[in-house]
C-alpha cells in the first residue's frame, strides 16, 4: 500500500470518526433540551460529510492509479529463441490453455505490507519481535521476517536488517492508535482550525476586515438611478509551516518480554506526552520553532483587576468583564481554561443568588470538563498559570486559532541501538503540527459603540 493511499485512508477513519461523535453529541443534548438541529449544527455536519465524501474521492483516485501502474510494471522479462533470432521476443506463449501476451511479466506482492498491523496481532507482539530482533543481531536466534520487510536503510553501515539508524518503522495501525489517543479527551487541536497537509507547510488568505471598517468589502445602500458602489478585497496571507514535535521513549528489554504489559504503558504514555505538549503550545507557545501561542500573541485581550482587588482572590466583576471582551458570536464555541487552585474561589460566587460556577452533574454534562462557569465550559488544567498571575483564568474560542497537522497522523519507528548499552529498546514518536491565531490583533467596535477591543482570546491579570 502506497504511502499517500495509507494517509488518505487514515484521514477519512477519522473524519468518519469525528462526524459520528458530532452526530451522537448533537443527538443527545438536542434530545435533552427538546428540539432539532440548529441551522448550524446541521451545517457543521453536513461539512463534515463534505469533507468524508472529499477524502473517499482522493482515495478512488489513488488506487485507480496505482492499478494503472502496477499494469505497467507487470511485465515480462523478454524470452530467448524463436523464428526471428536468439535475442528476440516471441509473440505469444502458450501456458495451458492461458495465453500471454508477448513481454508480459507477472508479479508476486507480499500481502503482509497491505495489512496496517503488517502481520503483528498486537503492539506487544510487534515489541517482542523487536527484541527478537535485537538478539538476532547479536547472533542469537532469527529475525522475525515481518520486520526483515520494514527495516528502514541504515545511514552508517550495510547491515539492512539491523535497523541501525532509521530502525524500524511501526506498523501504521499502531501509529494510527497513539494518535487517536493523543485527541482524546483534553486535546485542543479539535477545538481548532484544523487542516491536515501532505506537504510541508500551506499558505491560507487572510482578511482581518470587519463590517464596520472603512476597508474590504463592503456594503452601501443605492439609491435609485445612483451609481453603484464599488469596494475591493484587502486579503493578506498567512504560511504555516509544520514543526516537529518528538517523543523518545527507552524501553528496558525486560518490559519488552510481556507483551500486554508494553502494550499498557508506552501507547497512552506517548500519546500523553504528546497532547500535553501540543496544547501548551497552542496555549503559549512561542513561535519560531514551535506555534505561536494564543496567550502569547497581540491577539490576547487581558482584563485588569479590580480596584484594590487584593492578592489570591477572584471576584464575579473578573468573570463579567472577561466574558464582555470576549469576540461576539463566540461565546458557544468558548470554554474556561483554569489553574484548579482557583477552585475554592469560584464555589460560592453568584450573581444574585444564582451561582455563576456549577460543579460537574450540575451543569454541562459533556466529558472532559470540570463543570460550567457563567454558562460555558471549564477546564482545570495544569497549563494555566499560577492563581493570582496573569492567565490564571482565560476565556478562549479556539474557532480563531488555526493549525495545520501532518496527514496519517503520529510518524513511528523504533530502533534497538541507540540504548544497547542500557538493554534497552528506543521507540519514537513524531508529530508535526504548526499553528498560529488567525488575528494579529483585538477587533476594534464601531466608532462611538465601545472603548473596549475584543478577541477570541480573554485572559485576567495579575491580581
Amino acid at each position: 500500500m502506497s504511502v499517500k493511499l495509507r494517509a488518505l485512508q487514515a484521514k477519512k477513519a477519522e473524519l468518519v470518526a469525528g462526524a459520528r461523535r458530532f452526530n451522537d453529541e448533537t443527538d443527545t443534548k438536542a434530545q435533552a433540551e427538546s428540539r432539532a438541529w440548529t441551522d448550524d449544527e446541521t451545517k457543521q455536519y453536513e461539512a463534515m460529510r463534505d469533507g468524508i465524501a472529499a477524502t473517499q474521492a482522493s482515495i478512488d483516485r489513488e488506487q485507480a492509479l496505482i492499478a494503472e501502474e502496477a499494469g505497467l510494471q507487470a511485465v515480462m522479462p523478454p524470452m530467448s529463441g524463436g523464428a526471428a533470432g536468439a535475442n528476440a521476443p516471441p509473440a505469444s506463449t502458450a501456458v495451458g490453455t492461458v495465453v500471454l501476451p508477448a513481454g508480459l511479466r507477472i508479479s508476486v506482492e507480499e500481502n503482509v505490507m497491505s495489512d496496517p498491523r503488517r502481520g503483528f496481532r498486537s503492539f506487544g507482539e510487534f515489541t517482542q519481535a523487536i527484541r527478537g530482533a535485537a538478539m538476532a543481531a547479536s547472533g542469537m536466534g532469527t529475525l522475525d521476517r515481518r520486520l526483515g520487510m520494514m527495516a528502514a536503510a541504515p545511514t552508517t553501515y550495510g547491515n539492512e536488517s539491523n535497523g541501525a539508524d532509521g530502525g524500524f518503522a511501526v506498523p501504521p495501525q499502531f501509529s494510527q492508535e497513539i494518535w487517536r489517543l493523543s485527541l482524546d479527551d483534553g486535546s485542543l487541536v479539535p477545538m481548532t482550525l484544523n487542516t491536515e497537509v501532505s506537504s510541508n507547510s500551506m499558505v491560507f488568505p487572510k482578511d482581518e476586515t470587519t463590517p464596520w471598517s472603512t476597508s474590504g468589502v463592503q456594503a452601501y445602500w443605492k439609491g435609485e438611478g445612483s451609481a453603484n458602489a464599488q469596494s475591493k478585497l484587502a486579503l493578506g496571507t498567512e504560511m504555516l509551516r509544520l514543526k516537529e514535535l518528538m517523543v523518545l521513549v527507552p524501553v528496558t528489554n525486560e518490559l519488552l518480554e510481556d507483551a500486554p504489559a508494553l502494550g499498557t504503558y508506552l501507547t497512552p504514555l506517548a500519546s500523553e506526552r504528546i497532547q500535553w505538549k501540543t496544547n501548551e503550545a497552542i496555549l503559549f507557545g512561542t513561535g519560531g520553532g514551535q506555534p505561536q501561542g494564543c496567550m502569547n500573541s497581540n491577539a490576547l485581550v487581558v482584563v485588569a483587576k479590580e480596584t484594590g482587588q487584593a492578592t489570591l482572590t477572584l471576584t464575579q466583576p473578573n468573570i463579567s468583564k472577561m466574558r464582555s471582551r470576549l469576540m461576539t458570536g463566540q461565546l458557544k464555541n468558548a470554554v474556561w481554561i483554569g489553574n484548579p487552585d482557583i477552585l475554592p474561589a469560584l464555589e460560592g460566587m453568584t450573581v444574585g443568588q444564582i451561582p455563576i460556577f456549577l460543579p460537574p452533574g450540575t451543569g454541562i454534562r459533556e466529558g472532559g470538563y470540570d463543570g460550567t462557569l457563567n454558562g460555558r465550559p471549564l477546564i482545570l488544567s495544569e497549563h494555566a498559570a499560577a492563581f493570582s498571575s496573569q492567565s490564571d483564568l482565560s476565556l478562549i474560542s479556539l474557532k480563531g486559532y488555526r493549525t495545520i497537522t501532518k496527514a496519517g497522523g503520529v510518524e513511528t519507528a523504533t530502533s534497538m541501538h541507540l540504548y544497547f548499552d542500557a538493554n534497552a529498546t528506543a521507540f519514537r514518536f513524531i508529530f508535526r503540527i504548526d499553528g498560529q491565531p488567525v488575528m494579529q490583533a483585538p477587533m476594534t467596535p464601531p466608532a462611538g459603540k465601545s472603548s473596549n477591543t475584543r478577541s477570541y482570546f480573554v485572559t485576567l491579570g495579575a491580581r
